[in-house]
């Protein structure tokens, strides 16, 4: 038995790489027929609940779940192209965009207390990423971890999720490259693009952002290591921009301008925070890239908390600079750095400034078709969505296939929607995803199969349940009435009461190998609470389309994703009991 298997993957790996069949999309025995089909439809609730309460093994997913991919990922980054692949992934659209949006529109002087607060929530999630990515170093980053702790319907839920942040986030990037290239040939920042009749925020047709992901995803197809040295170059020049930006900026400052420096109060402040958290979300790929990493318990931790230590306060002194630069009313929202410079007779550093945030945001393109191609493929790998965009090509050790899903659909994307449309909704999946793998880090910690006592599994249902309505409780409270204090005395109390609970109740049934998220259960306990806290923070609208994207997503899982998932977790677990009795026969 076991050589027939050892066949089978030298024929998969025998065919060849391009290719497109029924077979590649849709494996699964629910799918070999109608009947089939049928059949597992009238199954649903049965596999519902089946999927609901199942979780992966971390065996499962550094072993048979990457076979799906034929061919290996090479190894080939360390811990120096992790840094500079944080700074490429996250400096970009954010900063030179998201500032002087919210700057102008809410926050005030106070943006920078905006940056301050997304920064503590995103090294909140930074050190749960980083112990998950230590110990089970795949490429599938959050899905992965969350398969593993929370189950394979949250695995989906995340991966949806996922799904639309790397697809919106891309096209957003794209939409504020053009925007600044514009301004580089000193023209209006939407004189490229089209102008249409259709409604506002989709009137304007951008076929230059279009063109600018086709060609980062080009790059990124071809080779990880030559997109890992392109990457040196352009964040090296990116950086020495911003240093300008932040010494320049500071020359001219005027204390002045910093008043009144909450003109929005606090509510505008955290409205601002939910918005440029955006800024700081492309750190999740770095995560992603453990598969490729030489020593991921060495290189990861380095290159994940150096990088985002370091961009958390440049933003903070980007953010403060343009403040102190320019009266918060006289920002300009589409192109901030460089019509504040020229406010101050400095009308040339606004090319300079345009050519930096280009170069940021090419990187950020860069880095995320590597990282959000990874996502894509350990997602296929497990049949959420067709295993065929899980192929590795052998030549280039690269997810060809999983990289054009993601182009192709980031494209359509960007050549109709602005950026205020896209930031909001990526906003929210992005704090959504990052909520839910601080609730995996305290399952990971606190519970253990076939170990942890049924009363202590209670428990810590009770507590985490807890934690997250308190944490609710809080941002709905703050959301209709900013001014007031009440509710706080109720969430709060039951918020840390339920973490002490955790602490002082349940024993920890995990210890890190290696590195270990601090202060557990009270760093990722603060993180659920401020990521939903800063959910809370953004506008209706942004919800509902978040709301509406869920329901899609809910419908596809009904119809295809349960039922794919459900076969192949079933077709692997007949693999490994086959296997047990054929060692049993070899080994009397």
């Amino acid at each position: 038995m076991g050589t027939v298997g050892e066949s089978n993957i030298e024929n998969q790996a025998r065919r060849s790489y391009w290719r497109l069949s029924k077979q590649d999309f849709f494996p699964e025995e629910s799918f070999q027929s109608w009947s089939n089909y049928k059949s597992a439809l009238t199954q649903t609730s049965a596999r519902f609940k089946d999927r609901l309460v199942s979780r992966s093994e971390e065996a499962n997913e550094l072993g048979e779940v990457r076979k799906q991919s034929e061919n290996d990922m090479k190894r080939c980054l360390n811990w120096w192209d992790l840094m500079w692949f944080g700074f490429g992934s996250v400096i970009g659209a954010g900063i030179f965009v998201l500032t002087g949006q919210e700057a102008h529109n809410h926050a005030g002087p106070a943006i920078v207390l905006s940056y301050f607060a997304s920064g503590v929530s995103a090294m909140l999630s930074v050190f749960c990423y980083t112990e998950f990515a230590i110990e089970i170093p795949v490429a599938g980053g959050s899905f992965a971890y969350l398969r593993v702790e929370l189950g394979d319907f949250a695995a989906f839920v995340a991966a949806g999720n996922i799904l639309l942040e790397c697809i919106v986030g891309n096209a957003a990037v794209a939409r504020a490259w053009t925007s600044y290239f514009t301004t580089l040939l000193n023209r209006h920042p939407n004189s490229l693009r089209i102008h249409t009749n259709l409604q506002d925020g989709y009137n304007l047709l951008d076929p230059i952002a279009v063109a600018v992901l086709i060609i980062a995803s080009t790059i990124a197809m071809t080779s990880t290591r030559r997109t890992s040295h392109l990457n040196w170059i352009a964040s090296a020049i990116n950086n020495i921009v911003i240093l300008f930006v932040i010494i320049a900026g500071f020359a001219h400052a005027k204390t002045s301008n910093l008043s009144p420096f909450l003109p929005h109060g606090a509510q505008g402040v955290f409205r601002a925070a939910a918005i440029v958290y955006f800024a700081y979300g492309g750190f999740d790929n770095i995560a992603t890239m453990a598969e490729e990493t030489k020593k991921p318990s060495r290189d990861i931790p380095i290159g994940l908390l150096g990088s985002m230590s370091m961009i958390t306060v440049i933003y903070c002194l980007m953010a403060l600079s343009l403040s102190m630069m320019q009266k918060y009313t006289d920002i300009d929202t589409n192109a901030a750095y460089s019509a504040a410079f020229q406010s101050v007779g400095m009308k040339w550093a606004k090319y300079l400034v345009a050519l930096g945030a280009l170069k940021g945001m090419t990187t950020v393109l860069l880095v995320g078709a590597l990282g959000q191609a990874r996502y894509i493929t350990h997602i296929a790998r497990a049949h959420i969505i067709p295993p065929w965009f899980s192929l590795v090509h052998p030549k280039t050790g690269t997810p060809i296939y999983a990289t054009l899903l993601i182009t192709i659909s980031g494209s359509c994307i960007a050549f109709f929607s602005d950026l205020d449309v896209l930031s909001s909704l990526l906003s929210v999946s992005t704090l959504f995803i990052f909520m839910m793998m601080s609730v995996a880090l305290l399952v990971r910690r606190y519970y253990a199969r076939g170990i942890t006592p049924q009363t202590d599994v209670l428990k810590l249902a009770i507590l985490l349940l807890l934690i997250i309505a308190s944490s609710m409780g809080t941002a709905v409270y703050w959301g209709l009435n900013p001014k007031g204090w009440k509710g706080y005395t109720v969430t709060i109390p039951v918020w840390f009461s339920a973490t002490l609970g955790i602490f002082l109740l349940l024993p920890q049934q995990r210890t890190p190998k290696v590195w270990g998220v601090p202060l557990v259960p009270w760093l990722p306990s603060l993180s659920v609470a401020m990521n939903l806290f800063l959910m809370g923070s953004l506008g209706a609208q942004a919800f509902i389309r978040f709301g509406i994207c869920t329901v899609v997503m809910l419908v596809y899982y009904v119809f295809f994703g349960l039922h794919a998932t459900y076969d192949m977790a079933h077709q692997q677990s007949t693999k490994i009991i086959l296997e047990g009795e054929d060692n049993e026969k070899a080994n009397p």
